[in-house]
């Protein structure tokens, strides 16, 4: 694959980091309808989501600046540790874990069989419906100055769910903040925070494994589909590209619903499903 794949791919991979519909997902799918059919893989996934993540940074910075300035503040007790911002900080360190530690345990599931498209059709189904009905019964009353140590676990496991594709790192989040309770705007922005740790941390683990990974030492190296300007290029667009998506999706889920996204997901999955058993596919 070239730079017009990559193009392509960094275009995916922003429009839809942040709406609940699985990046990774169409990263897999739309791989398959390009030149040569080739699944990008989840190093490409993991590296052009530093590009999505940064833009999450430069929205959300002074939200970033403050809980960080507040937690480090807490650690010398300047400030209380029932601090707000002291909390959340802690709440973010808490539920980055899950995803860290099923990441490195799955590694190899996450970068093979957990890219099977039928894997990929059922969490888009699955997970679309479980926010349907999340959106449709959650009292959504709850902000997050209310975030407690037990909803801060549940947001991190269901961050962790991510790591399978069609599930969607914003999607399973926001379900179980919806499912806890929490505002739909609260249970987006939290989602978005969350996610910068383990989305860099994956990023950055990736870069680091494709310097170092020598066969001769007897790695196991995942092969490149795209070069590193190739990744770099995609990388870059997917960045500006997420920085608007985030910007609507932040100001469309204060006046309405998840349900043009629960639709979208279940026919995607549908489709998929009925790609793969016609052959035209393969999974």
């Amino acid at each position: 694959m070239g730079f017009f794949e990559a193009i392509i791919l960094g275009l995916v991979q922003g429009l839809t980091e942040f709406l609940p519909i699985s990046s990774s997902a169409h990263l897999r799918i739309v791989g398959e309808f390009l030149s040569g059919g080739v699944d990008p893989g989840a190093r490409f996934t993991a590296i052009t989501q530093l590009g999505t993540e940064t833009a999450v940074v430069i929205y959300f910075w002074h939200d970033i600046t403050r809980i960080i300035g507040a937690w480090c503040r807490g650690l010398v007790r300047k400030l209380p540790q029932s601090h707000p911002d002291v909390r959340l900080g802690w709440f973010i360190i808490l539920g980055s874990i899950p995803i860290a530690v099923l990441g490195l345990l799955l590694q190899d599931a996450i970068e093979t069989t957990f890219r099977s498209l039928w894997i990929v059709a059922i969490m888009l189904i699955a997970f679309g419906i479980l926010l349907g009905i999340a959106d449709w019964v959650g009292r959504k009353e709850l902000r997050l100055k209310e975030l407690t140590w037990p909803h801060a676990v549940v947001y991190g496991f269901a961050q962790a769910l991510a790591l399978i594709p069609g599930v969607s790192r914003s999607g399973g989040t926001i379900t179980a903040g919806l499912f806890l309770g929490y505002e739909r705007r609260a249970a987006a922005r939290y989602s978005f925070l969350l996610a910068i740790p383990a989305v860099f941390a994956s990023g950055l683990y990736q870069v680091y494994k494709g310097f170092t990974c020598d066969p001769a030492t007897g790695d196991v190296c995942v092969p490149e589909v795209f070069g590193p300007v190739e990744t770099i290029v995609a990388t870059l667009i997917a960045g500006v590209v997420g920085f608007v998506v985030i910007a609507f999706f932040m100001s469309y889920i204060s006046k309405r619903s998840f349900l043009p996204f629960v639709i979208y997901r279940i026919l995607l999955g549908a489709v998929l499903i009925v790609l793969l058993s016609m052959g035209v596919l393969a999974a």
